[in-house]
């Protein structure tokens, strides 16, 4: 079983980004893209957020805290992908403006197509090894192929057959999850999820990143004087990255089959992974302080 991930890791990754991105697609319409139009100001803001500041912000924590090799290609790589799905869903629980995050999220996926592979040149490019040049039109070509066509595709299919499109996106996501899983198992049993390794000291600097991301997550709506619900959709868009899509380009850039760079992407796919749990953890704690106190002014 080992063997057979290490052989295959790419396609694992790849089908579990497709199943997601035709879930989400299954669920999307023309009705969600209004808030494009009829609130200019929260869509320029979330989007700004996350192609901006949030590269911003991992530039800063890399240079300040002096973070290098695997641990800041892993940072950068979250830095570099958009929010996902699993967002928009959190939002609609924490009770946000669900419309506001599909909106978001859709601009920012269909605009990382260029802005990922910019993002991470500019971010990593003096991490990576000496021979190792940054594959910026592969990852685009990829992009385009695993992201932004299934998520057509599933637009399409909502377009064609309405009512079978929910049972479609229920079935594609649950698909990419057993295929996150798939990966972890995969992982694990190749000996690749060492946490010992790996060090507590960069278990705490996952976290404290993650903290980073919610906090300027928080304080520019808050500035901007956004409504609640509103800066709720942005702060959780912020902290809820497309993990799905880092665990790809992850595999793309650094094989597991390459036993040159092994190492080094095993280092970056436990950050990806480790930042996947305690963004859904932080998520958790959000929506329950969001639920309870969505009464109170913010």
């Amino acid at each position: 079983m080992a063997e057979f991930y290490v052989r295959y890791e790419y396609w694992f990754a790849a089908s579990q980004l497709i199943l997601a991105m035709v879930g989400m697609g299954a669920t999307l319409t023309a009705r969600d893209f209004h808030d494009v139009i009829l609130k200019p100001l929260a869509i320029s803001v979330g989007t700004a957020i996350q192609l901006i500041a949030v590269p911003l912000a991992a530039f800063l924590f890399l240079r300040l805290l002096g973070i290098h090799e695997g641990l800041a290609i892993g940072f950068a790589l979250i830095a570099a992908i958009p929010g996902g799905t699993v967002s928009n869903i959190f939002t609609f629980f924490g009770r946000g403006d669900a419309a506001l995050s599909i909106s978001i999220t859709t601009v920012t996926t269909v605009a990382c197509l260029v802005t990922t592979p910019l993002i991470l040149f500019l971010l990593i490019n003096q991490y990576l090894p000496a021979d190792f040049s940054m594959p910026r039109l592969q990852i685009m070509k990829e992009i385009g192929l695993t992201l932004l066509l299934p998520l057509a595709a599933g637009m399409l299919f909502l377009n064609l057959f309405p009512r079978s499109a929910p049972t479609l996106s229920k079935w594609s996501i649950r698909g990419s999850l057993i295929g996150i899983f798939a990966i972890v198992v995969g992982s694990a049993m190749a000996g690749r999820l060492n946490l010992a390794a790996f060090g507590f000291d960069n278990v705490i600097l996952v976290a404290a990143f993650t903290l980073f991301l919610l906090a300027v997550g928080f304080l520019i709506p808050w500035l901007f004087g956004l409504s609640r619900s509103g800066a709720t959709a942005i702060e959780l868009e912020v902290v809820v990255r497309n993990i799905n899509l880092g665990v790809l380009i992850k595999a793309s850039i650094f094989p597991a089959a390459a036993a040159e760079t092994a190492q080094l992407g095993n280092t970056v796919l436990l950050t990806l992974l480790l930042y996947g749990a305690i963004m859904l953890l932080l998520s958790a704690v959000l929506i329950f302080v969001y639920r309870h106190t969505s009464a109170a002014p913010r």
